[in-house]
């Protein structure tokens, strides 16, 4: 790791413990999150010259808070700019002191701004900006090129975020029962999101962006520190590093994607797999399961499995049926086909496919590229072939799309 590698994985780190220091002393989010960036702007220009402070998050505090105060100042001074009785009243009075090199750290502030964050008032959009943003530590400039957006879009995505926080006055604390398991989910989903969209990305030139897992992996372990009972919680944790695992496997080296049944599994990260698998064994003890449990445990009858003809299909099927019962959506009936022809047939899997069709899913690219490998499997090549050409006009990704167009081209050399 590089010193600007350091130094950028210490001001990553440090933002949120910063942000939820400002947010609980001064209480404005809009105006201490705006602080936080020009500190943090002003420590990657400052500390390569001059080298890191003894305490480098008291030195973003202090800076911070100096922007803060001359806010809360301007903002007094406009309102009262008229009033003789402001020469009386100092704006000083209004504020409390900046925070020094004592001010504790709550446990909880990173949790608590994780709750504000991904509050449902908002926007997916700004749920997710926001994370990454005030949590996760990630510029505008960053967000937008894993997402493959406009800078200028993040920004007001951000921008809209902060304002719905400041108009509608969410206090910065942790909820309350039952409304914290209700915000909870709302956070694992958030996290959930940046970490798929890490994973595979669903736009671009690139199969995966490391800095989103990396970052929706990070920000989950602080979840699981802070709330260890929760089964959901070890249970997307758990997700997240059995699936991580696979990232060397999963790419050649021209970038091209190599399916899940021909990657060489020597290639799999046996450490994270090894944690992965305990953390799902610590998930399925808890009394109720959700839907980051039963994938978890899917991802960890993948792992257990030496070779791709190893693995444990009817107990995959059974997992996806409950995981149905409990999240019901068209993308998990697209998996549990899967699962249902490799462990019935790939008849079986076609015939559940159909139901598909009236979906909201109906002209995704992996409806059709699913569709495709059945059709193979069943020995029909020639509609195998139409649904892989129809996948790769329907995806953005250029690794989905090249590998689409592989498959094709392969039924048509066999002809």
């Amino acid at each position: 790791m590089t010193k600007q590698d350091e130094l950028e994985d210490l001001l990553r780190r440090s933002a949120p413990q910063v942000l939820g220091l400002l947010v609980r002393r001064y209480g404005r989010f809009d105006v201490c999150e705006d602080a936080l960036q020009e500190a943090l702007l002003a420590a990657a220009l400052q500390w390569p010259e001059q080298g890191v402070p003894e305490s480098p998050r008291s030195w973003l505090v202090t800076v911070a808070s100096r922007r803060i105060v001359d806010e809360f100042r301007s903002a007094h001074a406009r309102r009262h700019r008229e009033e003789a009785a402001a020469a009386q009243v100092p704006p000083d009075e209004l504020l409390a002191p900046a925070p020094g090199d004592d001010e504790p750290v709550h446990e909880d502030d990173t949790l608590a701004l994780l709750f504000l964050c991904a509050h449902p008032m908002l926007s997916p959009a700004s749920q997710v900006a926001l994370t990454l943003r005030a949590v996760g530590g990630l510029t505008t400039a960053e967000i937008g090129r894993a997402f493959l957006v406009p800078e200028a879009t993040v920004a007001q995505r951000i921008s809209r975020g902060k304002q719905r926080i400041k108009a509608s006055g969410v206090p910065f604390n942790l909820p309350a029962e039952p409304e914290r398991a209700d915000r909870l989910r709302v956070v694992l989903h958030v996290l959930y999101l940046i970490f798929n969209e890490g994973y595979t990305a669903t736009s671009g030139p690139d199969l995966q962006r490391s800095e989103l897992t990396a970052e929706a992996t990070r920000l989950t372990r602080e979840v699981r520190r802070q709330l260890p009972a929760d089964g959901e919680v070890a249970g997307l944790l758990g997700l997240m590093l059995l699936t991580e695992a696979r990232r060397a496997a999963r790419s050649r080296s021209d970038g091209s994607l190599v399916p899940l049944a021909e990657q060489d599994r020597s290639r799999w990260n046996r450490k994270l797999i090894d944690e992965g698998l305990a953390l799902v064994a610590d998930a399925l003890s808890r009394t109720a399961l959700g839907p980051y449990q039963l994938q978890a445990a899917i991802a960890a009858v993948h792992a257990e499995a030496a070779r791709a003809e190893d693995t444990d299909w009817p107990q995959i099927l059974a997992l996806y049926e409950l995981l149905e019962r409990s999240a019901p959506n068209p993308m998990v009936t697209l998996n549990r086909a899967v699962a249902v022809a490799m462990a019935q047939g790939p008849q079986a899997g076609l015939d559940l496919l159909k139901t598909l069709d009236d979906e909201s899913i109906a002209e995704h690219h992996r409806l059709h590229a699913v569709r495709a490998h059945l059709l193979e499997m069943a020995g029909d090549r020639e509609a195998a072939l139409n649904g892989y050409l129809a996948a790769a006009r329907r995806t953005t990704s250029l690794p989905e799309q090249r590998y689409l167009e592989a498959r094709a081209a392969r039924l048509i050399d066999e002809q």
